[in-house]
């Protein structure tokens, strides 16, 4: 029987869809074949992956950015808080002192009470007193910065005005004497004080000598009299909202802009395209809003913000200017009466400037990619025919360079005349391995420091890293970890050969043993001193002193002897056109936040933490943490969170040590290390020299002092000795551990 039509078109059919599968299948297998698919397949996957890449950079670049944002503002406000938040304990010291004072008596004991109460309180420019009869009495801060008192009483010619400088013991001297017009009692302080007879802040207004922005702290004083309840006065404490403002003089972002305003759109500050604060321009008398700036961005923010809920932080975005705005803001008050908030706006595109870079790097990638791909599939198609050939040829150059890697890796663990033995620590740059000379059989660690760039190194960080070495190098003194050798491998690597130390950080000994004897502190504290007086000669500051970067060991036999380490953030303040920095530093700051500080929060000076210039005196106030540390086994401020840490380094009093330690400890100690760690650095000792000496003239009963039997009685009961560690000593790694602090980067200084 022969087929059915209907069968034979089928079949054809099928044949012929076989047939033109064959040819495609033979057509791609080909040379041309291979040509044409793998540049298409590679373009395609290139662009979806560069689409799919600039997404989640953009997405990742804006929640860093916005982060960053917040912590600012939230920072910068805390700080503003916490100036205001003095009023309320200045507020019940100057009840107090009001209460008992009568007005029409001599006042010189009450005036100097009230510069008592000034003195070191930032922003705060007035504290007064206003009487019902008229009188008003208040220190106050002149235009010339100096204090002085002011006596005003009204009288039929109008009010007398007398100003007078503060003398010794109570004493005022009349500066000068003049008449006006003021009287207290019309103030909008007085009257709304009187009014709601409680303590209020008042809305920002225009100060009546200065006409510059400010507000006030007031509250009513009452006295019991005659049966009834009588005002006897209204105090004040004035802040100076141009002084307060000085906060927002952070580290801004190219196009930041800073403003600090109230709930009815008052400007109280306002630094834009990162200029100074704005000046606030009277307008009638009152500060100025935001609508008599004119500013398009200003109008667009204040509009969206009168939206949201402003008692906790936030993030949003605002249109102005032609480009989408981020504004992060922050309440500044926890009082909902005062109803300030900090901000920072910033364009979005410019944390997006990057990427665009990128769009156009992705496309010439792309580009490449596609013609080396087409390269390739050319090759491959060429010599598709010799793949067992070359397949061969590959498996013996396999094994060739398989014994050149073993070789290698042997010749790595040589490193100039040391070699490698063992490797103590390893940290985000480096590492720091225990060595041994060649030759003389000498130990020691020598620090690796990587260069993340790879390959050759620029003539340009060779030189920063010999003058970097050759520092350290200079530094002799006996308390300095001693620098042997330096030098480049081959492979880009920086390494510092330096003194193999045998002991333990103060951090790991006070965490292991407890608080220390006062006279042994004494001796080690001294001891840095040593190294410091060295560094600060040659002009170099440290910035970093803490206990892990503080090492006290055995040297042959001699014991408790105190190293320094840690050098590699060593800035010099003598050269200032050089900028010395560390080649560690360099090559971090690459790879981290730009923004990041210098030092350790629990450690850091005053100065330090707000980013201005510092010197040795920086290093003295660390020092008087350290000692802190070692007396209590405590930190000063023992917080755990960085920022809270650095605002109490700004604001918060040092804790007194008395109550901490044994009655036996001398006043002595204790007053030289408040006097390490006073606020301002001319408080503080001038050099590590005089802080040496007054250390030394700390006397301790001769059964207490730290001899050098007591000290080899420590290290017998509790330093381990080399033949318990085959392998190395345990204790090492501590060395390892404060050396290879190499993520850390910086600002520089302004």
């Amino acid at each position: 029987m022969s087929p059915h039509p209907i069968d034979r078109a089928d079949s054809s059919r099928n044949r012929s869809t076989e047939r033109f599968i064959s040819r495609l299948g033979t057509s791609l297998a080909s040379p041309l074949g291979i040509l044409l698919i793998m540049p298409g397949l590679v373009s395609l996957v290139g662009s979806f992956l560069t689409l799919l890449g600039e997404r989640a950079l953009q997405g990742s670049n804006l929640e860093v950015a916005q982060d960053r944002m917040l912590e600012q503002a939230r920072l910068v406000a805390a700080s503003v808080r916490d100036a205001l938040d003095q009023s309320e304990p200045m507020l019940d010291r100057l009840y107090d002192m009001t209460l008992h004072h009568d007005a029409t008596q001599p006042y010189e004991a009450y005036a100097h009470g009230m510069l008592d109460l000034m003195r070191g309180r930032p922003g705060v420019t007035y504290v007064s007193a206003s009487f019902p009869d008229g009188t008003f009495q208040g220190a106050y801060v002149d235009v010339d910065g100096a204090i002085r008192f002011q006596d005003s009483r009204v009288e039929a010619q109008g009010t007398r005005v007398r100003r007078y400088d503060y003398g010794s013991r109570d004493i005022l001297v009349l500066q000068r004497e003049d008449r006006s017009a003021y009287d207290p009692r019309t103030r909008s302080f007085y009257r709304t004080a009187t009014h709601q007879q409680r303590r209020i802040w008042t809305e920002p207004y225009l100060f009546y000598d200065s006409q510059t922005a400010g507000i006030t702290r007031a509250a009513p004083v009452y006295v019991d009299r005659d049966g009834g309840r009588v005002l006897h006065a209204v105090i004040t404490v004035d802040f100076d909202v141009n002084a307060l403002s000085s906060y927002l003089g952070t580290r801004q972002l190219g196009s930041t802009r800073a403003l600090l305003y109230a709930s009815d759109g008052s400007i109280l500050a306002y630094a834009a395209d990162a200029q100074a604060a704005l000046r606030m321009v009277p307008s009638g008398d009152r500060p100025l809003r935001f609508q008599d700036l004119n500013d398009p961005l200003l109008q667009s923010f204040f509009g969206a913000a009168r939206q949201l809920d402003m008692s906790e932080a936030r993030v949003t975005t605002v249109a102005a200017l032609g480009e989408r705005w981020l504004s992060a803001i922050a309440p500044v008050s926890r009082d909902p009466t005062l109803g300030w908030s900090m901000a920072y706006l910033v364009p979005e595109a410019q944390f997006l400037r990057k990427l665009h870079v990128y769009e156009d790097s992705s496309l010439l990638i792309g580009g490449s990619a596609v013609l080396l791909s087409t390269l390739l599939a050319y090759l491959f198609a060429r010599h598709i025919t010799r793949v067992r050939e070359e397949a061969a040829v590959a498996k013996a150059e396999a094994r060739e360079a398989r014994a050149l890697a073993r070789e290698a890796r042997a010749e790595a663990r040589e490193l100039g005349s040391y070699r490698l033995v063992a490797r103590l620590g390893r940290g985000g740059m480096g590492e720091v391995w225990r060595a041994q000379h060649r030759l003389l059989a000498r130990e020691a660690a020598v620090k690796l420091i990587k260069n993340p760039e790879g390959g050759a190194v620029s003539d340009g960080m060779r030189t920063r890293f010999r003058r970097e070495a050759e520092a350290l190098a200079r530094l002799r003194s006996r308390n300095t970890i001693e620098l042997f050798d330096y030098g480049v491998a081959e492979d880009g690597t920086f390494f510092l050969v330096m003194e193999l130390l045998d002991g333990v950080d103060l951090e790991t000994l006070v965490e292991q043993y407890g608080p220390q004897p006062p006279e042994r502190v004494v001796s080690l504290l001294a001891q840095v001193c040593n190294s410091l007086v060295e560094a600060h000669s040659h002009g170099l500051v440290h910035r970093d002193i803490k206990p892990a970067n503080l090492f006290v060991c055995r040297a042959a036999e001699e014991v408790d002897v105190v190293k320094v380490l840690d050098f590699g953030l060593v800035r010099a303040v003598k050269d200032r056109a050089e900028q010395p920095t560390s080649i560690a530093h360099e090559l971090s700051m690459r790879l981290t936040n730009p923004d990041g500080m210098v030092g350790t929060p629990a450690f850091m000076a005053p100065e330090q933490v707000q980013g201005r210039t510092v010197d040795q005196r920086a290093d003295l106030y660390a020092l008087g943490g350290v000692a802190f540390f070692l007396l209590t086994g405590k930190l000063v401020f023992g917080t755990d969170n960085p920022v809270d840490q650095l605002l109490a380094h700004i604001h918060e009093p040092v804790p007194d040590l008395r109550p901490m330690l044994p009655a036996s400890v001398p006043e002595a100690l204790a007053q030289v290390i408040a006097t390490c760690m006073a606020k301002q650095p001319a408080d503080r000792y001038d050099d590590a020299r005089a802080l040496r000496s007054a250390l030394r003239a700390v006397v301790f009963p001769p059964h207490t002092a730290w001899t050098e039997e007591r000290a080899q009685a420590w290290w017998l009961a509790h330093g381990p000795r080399p033949s318990e560690h085959p392998e190395g000593n345990p204790l090492e790694l501590t060395v390892a551990a404060a050396t290879v602090s190499l993520g850390i980067t910086r600002r520089d200084d302004p």
